[in-house]
């Protein structure tokens, strides 16, 4: 299979179950150095396993996002609200516009590589209060960059409209190791267990059935 496209890759554990899944697919992964409050131990995740993979990795760093935007993300761990992504107090998290400015760095690398796709993670559980992982501006974004480029270059984004143990689910055919991904949004040492992608993470991997090898905080 020809390998035409870059993927966004946070070292998450959506984005590198797509980074196994279409493997055969991908000729370079980029990863955003913005200032969240996990970006570090997401990077070392994303770079480890690219380099299992043979995969071309970059480290883009946009730090102007953490300087200037306003983001409990961006803010330190104890910023961080706790609960379910369904709670209202979540919507904190989000980083303005995070997906648009990324997919527009990714498609510029995709062009200058002579790529025709940009990969993207985003699934049904970030749709509550993500505007940028939805259906509707991943449709818009890909058509901006089809009319931005020469190649028309567009978004592949299979994991819209799945459920997070739904990924959790192909990730462990495909073989990812998920000891070797990070979530959560407090950045430490150990996923706290308690803010939002840590509860659905743990939810992801208890109904998808598969093996849970986060340490978590309790």
């Amino acid at each position: 299979m020809e390998k035409d496209s870059v993927i966004v890759l946070s070292g998450g554990m959506d984005s590198v179950s797509l980074l196994y899944d279409y493997k055969e697919r991908i000729a370079l992964a980029v990863t955003f150095d913005y200032g969240s409050n996990h970006n570090a131990r997401e990077i070392a995740c994303a770079r480890e396993n690219c380099r299992r993979l043979g995969v071309e990795h970059l480290v883009i760093p946009l730090e102007f996002m953490g300087r200037y935007f306003n983001s409990s993300l961006l803010s330190g761990g104890d910023a961080i609200p706790e609960g379910h992504y369904t709670s209202e107090n979540m919507k904190s998290t989000v980083v303005p516009f995070r997906n648009g400015i990324m997919l527009a760095v990714a498609c510029g690398l995709a062009e200058s590589r002579g790529l025709k796709k940009v990969m993207l993670a985003n699934h049904s559980g970030d749709h509550a209060i993500y505007p940028d992982c939805r259906q509707g501006f991943v449709d818009a974004m890909s058509e901006a960059m089809r009319q931005g480029t020469y190649d028309g270059i567009g978004i592949f984004a299979p994991y819209t409209s799945l459920t997070k143990d739904e990924i959790a689910a192909r990730g462990a055919a495909a073989g990812v190791d998920f000891s070797l991904t990070y979530s959560c949004y407090k950045g430490g040492e150990r996923h706290c267990g308690r803010c939002g992608t840590c509860v659905e993470r743990r939810e992801a991997f208890e109904l998808a059935g598969v093996a849970d090898p986060t340490l978590y905080e309790e």
